[in-house]
């Protein structure tokens, strides 16, 4: 099979892989803003805290950085997919819960196109939704649930223009809608639903550059830079209200009354982003990374129906990152040649509830198991995270998630020649 069908059925691959997104436990913060937030990472990059500015494979696709697409070999193709499981447990005072989900996580490709350029394509997530959680109000109840996220679909390319320098650039199709529920319920028995929907049809950029620079023959030290330019979104957001209870149609069910329906523009946005990261390979069996991200969330728009009388407080959203990965023998026995990853992470989240900043930390560890009699690789990763809000507690969150990532390594253009 040629390039063009090659990238053509890709493409499809990723097109029917849309609906099938992950499904995340239910978090009561991802109720603000846009959700939670993801930073792209692969499931191998996951098990070593999610670093990749400076990560630079020939046998994996790192779109964290696109400069990296032009470090793949002239022959080989790269096909990426995660799957993930994410178990919650969350306390609040006295009340505790837990909440299960998992799902497609990502799906990415990489190709060559020349000798010294490169070319990505691939879905990953930007943000989820998913929350629902109930309190008592004046005269009666309410429950507040909300479901969704956005996501990216990217085309990249990566160029080395000389040794030691890859420059690249992805462009974005953002889409997905996040829905916000709010059920009063009153001690009369009735019932009215408040809903916020925002649908995202837009499209972003990033930038990337990075520098290797070799030592002592088998070592190499690899600095990386991300740029993502803030951008005001394209899309539309509106209110729905009805009551739940009511028959003013004559057809048994109520009808619903749609507030503040308008368009993104101008009221919605994303701050632009900054990554920076160092790695260093030792011997060609030892790679350590340390990444730095940086967003300024408070310069970012994010205008709620007023009809709702909500209000969101974003805050700039930092994180420190460091992972490593060892590979003791490429070519010795099987256990020689598995990557062995550890990592963690510590970050600043981007809202703020109730004047609180929330923090994020937590560690990972994982292994690349080679495939026998191939160059695919079984990436395995286990991460434990911790998520609370400070100084006051609110609602403490512990996950523990298990990544299950499939990388196909394929000769592709040698195999063509020879038929």
């Amino acid at each position: 099979m040629n390039l063009v069908k090659k990238i053509f059925a890709a493409i499809a691959i990723v097109a029917v892989t849309v609906s099938a997104q992950a499904q995340n436990p239910m978090s009561p913060y991802s109720k603000y803003g846009y959700g939670i937030l993801n930073d792209n990472a692969t499931s191998a990059q996951r098990a070593m805290g999610g670093v990749g500015y400076a990560m630079s494979s020939g046998r994996q696709i790192n779109a964290m950085n696109p400069a990296s697409y032009a470090a793949i070999d002239s022959l080989t193709f790269l096909f990426d997919m995660g799957l993930t499981t994410t178990a919650l447990w969350s306390k609040e005072g006295n009340t505790s819960g837990k909440d299960f989900g998992g799902g497609l996580d990502y799906i990415t490709m990489q190709f060559p196109i020349t000798k010294y350029l490169g070319g990505s394509i691939g879905l990953v997530p930007l943000s989820s939704v998913g929350y629902s959680f109930g309190s008592k109000v004046d005269n009666g109840t309410s429950l507040r649930q909300g479901s969704g996220g956005l996501n990216q679909l990217y085309f990249g390319l990566g160029v080395r223009p000389f040794t030691g320098l890859t420059l690249g650039a992805n462009i974005g199709y953002l889409f997905g809608t996040t829905i916000n529920d709010s059920y009063v319920t009153t001690s009369a028995g009735s019932t009215t639903l408040f809903e916020r929907v925002i649908e995202v049809r837009d499209y972003r950029l990033q930038f990337g550059i990075q520098y290797a620079l070799p030592i002592n023959g088998r070592d190499k030290l690899t600095a990386g830079v991300t740029y993502t330019p803030g951008k005001t979104l394209l899309g539309h957001t509106w209110g729905i209200k009805y009551d739940v209870n009511a028959d003013t149609d004559g057809s048994g069910a109520a009808v619903p009354d749609t507030v503040g329906y308008t368009s993104l523009k101008g009221k919605y946005s994303l701050p632009e982003t900054w990554g920076i990261g160092l790695n260093y390979v030792w011997n060609e069996k030892l790679m350590v990374e340390a990444d730095f991200t940086y967003q300024p969330w408070k310069n970012a728009d994010f205008d709620l129906n007023k009809e709702f009388n909500e209000s969101t407080e974003f805050n700039n959203r930092w994180k420190f990152a460091l992972g490593a990965q060892l590979t003791p023998r490429a070519r010795g026995n099987y256990a020689q040649r598995v990557n062995y990853r550890l990592g963690g992470f510590y970050s600043n989240d981007y809202i703020k509830v109730r004047g609180n900043n929330v923090r994020e930390y937590g560690l990972t560890m994982g292994f690349g198991l080679p495939a026998p009699g191939s160059k695919t690789v079984i990436n395995l990763g286990f991460e434990w995270r911790h998520r609370q809000a400070n100084p006051m507690p609110l609602i403490k969150e512990n996950y523990f998630s298990v990544t299950l990532g499939v990388n196909f390594n394929e000769l592709w253009f040698y195999q063509s020649k020879i038929r």
